[in-house]
């Protein structure tokens, strides 16, 4: 007569607040001599450490409280870690990160919704968004069980079928199935995101207001920080009632959403001072009042260069508040720097500064080229040397000597600042072109 096999509990399962897996203990073996095993040259380690184990949460009606199974493996041969609690409170507290899954039984009572047959299930989908979730319940119960899947559960077993090997395939393709349903819905969001961010900043970056003028308008622009929609530079362009265009370029110190921000404020405010006839001095005294009220501290300061053109297009105002001079270029003579003295601070260094306004001849036909920083600060190879504005002139007229204009020479520009850099450029980068044919 066979003598009976003691049983063993499962060490994985034998956690406080587990359920355990009860599995037949191997029979003893007979007593053999030792044999000593020969030596072996320490070596390091030959394979990587084994996975984490998957743990699998119970959550049923049952006092007894151990599901009735030989053994669960997960896809690797590893024991699936078990937890059971009797409620939905105690299920809340052992939903730890470490949970991959839950099994739900569709018995549970939910005090909460008595009438709807899924209210434990919705409650559970509710307390754990990001968790696989398979349902049990009775095999007379199939239209119920199916409902459950429809709702969010990603599967369901019969308690009458129920197994080790059933309970294992079905938990892994649980939890792979809720992976990707979450990959899948951050790649819609993402998708959607993008969407959303394209259209803000089209809303953001501004709309050049030209009509009436022969000056052809080009711009590029290029944030510093990582999925950033805008950084703290800013520009924009309109033409007031009597025929003069009105340019302007500007950059807020720091790389920030507040600076980003700050950024939209002083373009739009810019735009209505423009278009309600303020110029030179005035309009940047105005700007600064501005600066001051909205910037979030007091370090933060803005540099900005405007350009008022006059209705025949050959002379032009500039005003440079702590920014770099633009550079112009006409036919048949290389582009250069307009003169830069006498330039005032920037906007929000000095209370009652002043910005002198400096008359410019353009001629008949010429290109305006409008900057930020980001542009001339980017390093050139590997050491410590900046492109600098010398470098930047000297890369455009290398461009316009290949018979480059507007968007065309600005991607070029760009582009090419980025290659002496060695990669993305670090700050934020804005270029403004106007161009006039002549006559």
């Amino acid at each position: 007569m066979p003598v009976p096999v003691p049983r063993q509990r499962d060490t994985p399962a034998a956690e406080s607040g587990q359920a355990v897996l009860h599995t037949a203990a191997p029979p003893a073996a007979a007593p053999t001599t030792p044999v000593a095993a020969p030596a072996v040259p320490r070596r390091g380690p030959q394979t990587a450490p084994p996975a984490t184990p998957l743990t699998l949460l119970v959550i049923q009606d049952d006092p007894a409280g151990g599901l009735t199974v030989p053994e669960v493996l997960d896809a690797d041969g590893h024991r699936i870690r078990l937890r059971t609690a009797r409620n939905l409170t105690e299920a809340a507290r052992l939903l730890t990160p470490d949970v991959h899954c839950i099994l739900l039984d569709l018995s549970l009572p939910a005090p909460a919704s008595p009438d709807d047959d899924l209210a434990a299930l919705r409650q559970v989908l509710g307390l754990a968004p990001h968790h696989a979730v398979i349902v049990l319940t009775s095999e007379t119960d199939a239209e119920r069980a199916a409902e459950a899947v429809r709702v969010g559960a990603q599967d369901f077993l019969f308690r009458d079928e129920l197994d080790g090997r059933l309970l294992s395939r079905a938990i892994r393709y649980a939890v792979e199935r809720k992976r990707a349903d979450i990959a899948q819905y951050k790649l819609a969001e993402s998708k959607l995101r993008a969407q959303e961010n394209a259209r803000l900043e089209r809303g953001l970056l501004p709309n050049p207001l030209l009509e009436g003028s022969d000056l052809r308008f080009a711009a590029r622009y290029r944030p510093g920080r990582s999925r950033a929609l805008l950084g703290g530079d800013f520009y924009d362009t309109v033409r007031t009632p009597d025929g003069t265009v009105h340019a302007m370029i500007g950059d807020v110190c720091g790389h920030g959403p507040d600076e980003a921000a700050l950024g939209v404020e002083l373009r739009i405010a810019w735009r209505a001072l423009t278009l309600a006839g303020l110029c030179g001095d005035d309009l940047l005294a105005t700007l600064q009042e501005v600066l001051e009220v909205e910037r979030p501290c007091d370090e933060i300061f803005a540099t900005l260069c405007t350009v008022d053109i006059a209705p025949d297009g050959r002379r032009a105002g500039l005003c440079l508040a702590g920014h770099p001079a633009p550079l112009i270029s006409r036919p048949g003579r290389p582009a250069r720097l307009l003169p830069y003295e006498n330039s005032g601070p920037a906007l929000g260094l000095l209370p009652r500064a002043r910005w002198p306004r400096r008359q410019v001849e353009l001629g008949g036909a010429w290109s305006l080229m409008l900057y930020t920083d980001g542009l001339i600060e980017g390093r050139i190879g590997e050491g410590r040397e900046r492109l600098g504005q010398d470098g930047m002139v000297e890369m455009i007229n290398r461009h316009l000597d290949r018979g480059l204009t507007g968007d065309a020479l600005l991607e070029a520009s760009v582009t090419e600042a980025r290659r002496l850099n060695g990669g993305e450029l670090t700050d934020d980068v804005a270029v403004v072109l106007l161009s006039r044919a002549g006559g």
